[in-house]
């Protein structure tokens, strides 16, 4: 097989990868059923859609370039790849983690720290994210921030006591509904919610509560209270829960923060459409199924699928009849 180098001037094509499967403690099996994620894991708690963390590089599924991984592409056409801009700050770093998520059971009560904790004590981004909650049992919760006035001392106080969860803000949640997460703001997915989940690239996770669970072993998880009472933000509003428009066959924006930018797509009909970011386009498919279109290369998307534009594509069809998709840039 010829050395990637080669081919100085690919003729770009939209780029499909293999899912990373990860068997987690509250992970179950919707990923498989409903998402087509085939594995032999016995809790399939997440699908890694497209990831350049170490040591979980996303390997290329389609065309010229099926079989290598991201951090090939990245290293050989970093410019073509993210965009001019995203290449001066990011350089061969792909900068977001795409992932499908199943909780069968709850999640532990988490936060995340910001990009400066982040690479002081981790050499990492910190991990800002979004959920688009894509399948919900009845009276299924997301667990995002508090539900009364905070300070450290009380937090403390509930923390040390186990009662944590009389403190937490518990919202049952349906098919659509969108939160974005900041770092600093605690939360977990809870029971019975599948959804996907947009993230800075970073596996960096506190755990401060995990329900007094324990493995087959009988041993309890780790938990990071020592370093995530300094990255907590006591003082955040209440404006987790992300309003957006379906207006049809038009992108609508539905969080716009540093680190990336989602739109939602309903599409009942094909449309053209032109590259105007500088940056990468993904389309994480989450109902119907399109074909995108590229320098006379169709790919095919399902619900649960995922695909990355190179920003080098500036000109684009989504042909469908009906499809709902997000859509995703730096």
């Amino acid at each position: 097989m010829s050395h990637i180098q080669d081919n100085k001037n690919p003729q770009w094509y939209p780029l499909k990868f293999y899912p990373i499967l990860k068997d987690k403690i509250w992970g179950g099996q919707k990923l498989n059923e409903k998402l087509n994620k085939v594995s032999n894991l016995p809790n399939i708690g997440e699908s890694w859609e497209i990831s350049d963390v170490e040591g979980d590089t996303s390997i290329v599924a389609n065309g010229v370039f099926k079989d290598r991984s991201l951090k090939d592409l990245l290293e050989a056409f970093g410019k073509d790849l993210l965009g001019l801009q995203n290449y001066r700050i990011f350089k061969n770093k792909f900068p977001l983690l795409i992932k499908f998520i199943d909780a069968k059971e709850d999640l532990s009560i988490q936060l995340h720290p910001n990009d400066e904790l982040a690479a002081e004590r981790h050499n990492s981004f910190g991990k800002t994210e979004m959920w688009y909650v894509m399948q919900a049992d009845a009276d299924s919760n997301l667990i995002v921030g508090f539900n009364q006035e905070m300070t450290k001392e009380k937090y403390l106080y509930h923390l040390e006591n186990k009662t944590l969860p009389k403190i937490l803000n518990f919202d049952k949640v349906k098919k659509g509904d969108t939160y974005f997460i900041e770092v600093g703001r605690v939360h977990a997915i809870g029971a019975g919610v599948m959804l996907a989940e947009i993230q800075q690239t970073s596996d960096i996770t506190y755990r401060v509560y995990d329900w007094d669970r324990v493995d087959n072993q009988g041993n309890e998880r780790d938990l990071h209270n020592d370093l995530a009472i300094d990255a907590f933000d006591f003082d955040m509003p209440d404006n987790f829960r992300v309003p957006y428009s379906k207006t049809k066959n038009v992108s609508n924006e539905m969080v716009a923060c540093p680190y990336f930018t989602t739109s939602y797509l309903s599409l009942d009909k094909s449309i053209q459409k032109v590259n105007h970011t500088n940056s990468f386009i993904i389309y994480i498919c989450v109902e119907g199924e399109v074909t995108i279109a590229a320098n006379e290369v169709e790919e095919h998307l399902y619900t649960g699928e995922t695909l990355l534009l190179p920003a080098a594509i500036k000109d684009y069809e989504i042909n469908t009849k009906n499809a709902g998709l997000l859509e995703v840039y730096v």
